[in-house]
């Protein structure tokens, strides 16, 4: 959610801000609901002031002096009620309309209305070059037996694997490499509940514009699934004022993520780069407004670390705003090199939420001044779709796959996955 007062002292830029994002939003409208408000809330108070004073009156009245006064004080009520009544209604429609406004991208994002306006900062990493024709990751897994797509549709539907042996291992090698370095870092770890509920997925900023046919929600139980650690780190801190010589505070959860790909028919449909359910190692991070950009660099360092680490060919995209997401002010993307494909995929991205999450969340910091909304970021340290980059980027001729060095003290010295 977006601070009222500059709304209210700037409604043109926050309406442009929020066009750049592909949104429309009724500024004179919502500006109008915030008048009504104020001055319902005023009309409210003023109310409560009578009434306390009609109470002290009754207090020292006689008898018949009391029975006036109650009268008239009954007459206060009756119209207090209406008025609490026109009150509540204005702000449930206010404050659904103040919930839609994206966060405004900062300034020196690219204005751009989808993602092939995002921008390379920085190539790193020579692609691999093969004396052979590559095979594609899912088919690699499927001929190294680590990987079975077939079962799991069998047992779950489609867009779900089963990472079998080695396989299993290879992640489970990629969730503690990440986890370690993080908290090298200073990330604390953390493992989450994976059901939220509405305030917290809500404050997140996840909901609006679409957001909730991504998300898997049981309503017998009012209760998100969530797609992201972040969506449960977010909300351990809400309505909470946090210690300012703490910050940052920084955690790094590990969690399955859920998503229903609702928008994706028709799009990677072979193999395991979109998939219902995959394991994340995911950063996130309080810290002070001042902060926040620093943050956010630091978080890419991290990521760009990990794929250095694992020798994997890369690029950095800056995000333009069309293809930032309502929480977003700003975004950096990393992907990697996919030799089957012939192109860069996404398998990292890290964004400084500003207050957006944090006002939503009603967590801040105690400042001499008083207290200040915290600023949140938030970045992949590991998912699902480096998997795929290695089995690719270090497939051999005869079919096994080298394992990044980094990676095999986690595998038992392993240096090779070799079909069984």
């Amino acid at each position: 959610m977006i601070d009222i007062k500059i709304l209210r002292e700037r409604p043109e830029q926050i309406r442009n801000s929020a066009k750049a994002k592909g949104v429309a939003i009724d500024t004179d409208r919502i500006l109008e609901l915030d008048r009504s408000a104020r001055s319902l809330l005023g009309e409210i108070e003023s109310t409560k002031a009578k009434k306390n004073a009609a109470s002290d009156a009754i207090a020292k009245a006689n008898p018949e002096e009391r029975k006036t006064l109650i009268e008239a004080m009954r007459a206060v009520d009756q119209a207090a009620g209406g008025i609490d009544a026109q009150y509540a209604a204005v702000e449930s429609e206010l404050n659904e309309l103040l919930l839609r406004i994206p966060n405004p991208a900062l300034d020196d994002v690219i204005i751009g209305s989808s993602d092939e306006e995002n921008t390379i900062l920085r190539t790193v990493g020579e692609q691999p070059k093969f004396d052979f024709e590559p095979k594609d990751h899912q088919t690699i897994g499927e001929n190294l037996g680590i990987i079975d797509m077939k079962r799991a549709a069998k047992v779950s539907g489609a867009r779900f694997v089963y990472y079998v042996g080695d396989g299993a291992m290879l992640e489970l090698a990629l969730v503690d490499f990440g986890l370690r370095l993080a908290m090298k870092h200073g990330f604390i770890p953390v493992t989450v509940p994976h059901l939220v509920n509405s305030r917290s997925m809500a404050a997140m900023g996840y909901l609006e514009h679409g957001g909730q046919d991504e998300i898997y929600y049981l309503q017998k139980d009012e209760l998100y699934l969530i797609g992201t650690s972040e969506q449960a780190i977010g909300p351990m801190h809400m309505d909470e004022i946090l210690d300012a010589a703490k910050l940052p505070l920084r955690y790094v959860g590990v969690s399955p993520c859920y998503r229903r790909e609702s928008g994706s028919a028709g799009k990677d449909t072979k193999g395991t780069i979109r998939v219902h359910q995959f394991t994340k190692v995911e950063m996130f991070g309080f810290c002070k407004a001042e902060d926040s950009v620093a943050e956010h660099e630091a978080i890419l360092a991290i990521e760009e670390e990990l794929l250095k680490a694992l020798g994997l060919p890369y690029h950095v995209l800056n995000i333009c705003t069309g293809d930032l997401g309502l929480p977003a002010a700003k975004k950096w993307d990393t992907e990697v090199w996919f030799p089957a494909q012939n192109r860069y995929r996404e398998v990292t991205s890290t964004s400084n939420c500003t207050d957006f999450q944090g006002r939503r969340l009603n967590t801040r910091y105690r400042t001499e001044e008083g207290t200040e909304v915290v600023h949140t970021v938030n970045g992949t340290a590991f998912s699902g779709r480096p998997i795929a980059a290695i089995l690719e980027n270090f497939q051999n001729a005869d079919g096994s796959v080298t394992i990044p060095e980094v990676l095999r003290p986690f595998m038992n010295g392993k240096e090779r996955i070799t079909a069984k």
